[in-house]
């Protein structure tokens, strides 16, 4: 089979450079391994789908890589987050904007995303094929002329565009194909580490918390070695059988690089809205509510009833003396403790349980003009497969839309 363009991969980057390309009348073949398209967009943001950031600044797009950022400004320029919503409501699905400029269908289904991006494609004439697994690239003495799958078959084209995703969740098709393609060409890849993560901690009292849920906390993570905080957020995580997880964790993971066990420290603020002041000012009156009860019902109303017996059990109080019996240096003790909860980071999740990996096709081999490969002629690359990843909040799906429209629109002009 021959067509003016392949794409290899149908996620977000693979349909918005097939969409894009096959707008401008070229004939475009869609090869994906799995059965059906987009399966790592069903998952995103809950099953939401955080389809991009509502920031109008390229600026403040980068401030969110933190990493090759400057790579992607040409790709950002061409196609902004305002321009991603605009596609999706003009396929028929209706955006909001929730905190953090976050964006999602008002429906709050990424099946709806789903459907937009590969009818996008689909009806601006790019063919998909699913159940195609690309095995290896075919190059003549003009660059690229085609690819071969897995089942013996054969596709012709001279330009290809590889959005075949990183790493993380293997089970939706990122097994990291991209990047041995592109090995066996001559590009050169960044090894994949996970982004966007889960983290491991050493203590046992987190195990003993697992499931908590902790709402409109602050925390702070610091180098152990310099004592330098290196991140800092307010919202929502979670505790597990292995460590930490939630928005905000998954958000830190992607500044922490290098981790060894113990590099770095977690300080939890479970009272961020409260001044120390004003926090002694609360336990005092607990207290004296509760004056002729143990501690732990002495903070029944301050703290979530799974979290009162480890805070007691760190403290050094003696879970049953009672509150008018705690002196004020034992107060202090507690203050601090519910300021400053502190855990030490073992290390990540593995990168099958990433949102995103970091590493890829390094950049210095791609045109961030036009998204091609700087080594062979009609190869193109879009998403996540190219070593640039962004925070949380809708900018990891923003360049896998810019990347993929900046190819789209770059394939079929003979440069």
């Amino acid at each position: 089979m021959t067509s003016d363009v392949i794409v290899i991969g149908a996620g977000p980057a693979g349909l918005m450079a097939a969409g894009k390309a096959a707008e401008r009348g070229l004939s475009v073949i869609v090869l994906e391994r799995n059965p059906r398209p987009a399966r790592k967009l069903m998952i995103t943001g809950k099953g939401r789908c955080n389809v991009t950031n509502a920031c109008t600044l390229v600026n403040e797009l980068m401030d969110a890589i933190p990493g090759n950022a400057r790579f992607l400004y040409g790709a950002f320029s061409r196609f902004m987050p305002y321009d991603t919503m605009d596609l999706f409501e003009a396929q028929g699905v209706p955006l909001k904007i929730e905190r953090g400029n976050r964006v999602f269908p008002e429906s709050d289904k990424a099946v709806d995303i789903v459907d937009a991006i590969v009818a996008f494609a689909g009806n601006n004439g790019a063919k998909i094929i699913t159940g195609e697994r690309v095995t290896a690239l075919l190059t003549d003495e003009n660059g690229i002329s085609g690819v071969v799958c897995e089942s013996g078959n054969k596709y012709n084209a001279p330009e290809v565009i590889i959005a075949t995703g990183g790493c993380s969740y293997p089970l939706t098709g990122s097994t990291g194909d991209g990047y041995t393609l592109s090995e066996c060409v001559g590009h050169t890849v960044t090894p994949p580490v996970p982004s966007l993560v889960p983290l491991e901690t050493e203590e046992a009292w987190v195990k003993r918390l697992q499931g908590l849920s902790l709402k409109n906390v602050s925390i702070s993570i610091r180098d152990t070695d310099t004592y330098k905080e290196v991140y800092t957020d307010f919202g929502e995580m979670l505790f597990t059988h292995f460590g930490v997880s939630g928005p905000m964790i998954l958000s830190a993971s992607a500044h922490l690089r290098n981790i060894t066990p113990g590099k770095y420290e977690l300080s939890i603020d479970l009272k961020p809205a409260l001044s120390e002041e004003k926090l002694d000012e609360r336990i005092l009156k607990d207290f004296a509510k509760y004056s002729n009860k143990a501690l732990g019902n002495a903070l029944s109303e301050l703290l979530p009833r799974k979290l009162i017996p480890v805070i007691v059990s760190l403290s050094g109080i003696e879970p049953d003396l009672r509150a008018n019996k705690i002196t004020r240096d034992m107060r202090k003790d507690l203050l601090w403790l519910l300021k400053n909860l502190t855990c030490t980071i073992k290390g990540t999740r593995p990168i099958d349980e990433a949102i995103i990996t970091a590493g890829g096709i390094k950049t210095n081999e791609i045109d961030p003009k036009t998204m091609q490969s700087k080594k062979v002629r009609g190869l193109y690359f879009a998403g996540e497969v190219i070593d640039v990843d962004a925070y949380t909040g809708g900018f990891n799906l923003q360049i896998a839309f810019s990347t993929g429209a900046l190819a789209g629109n770059s394939v079929g002009k003979g440069e």
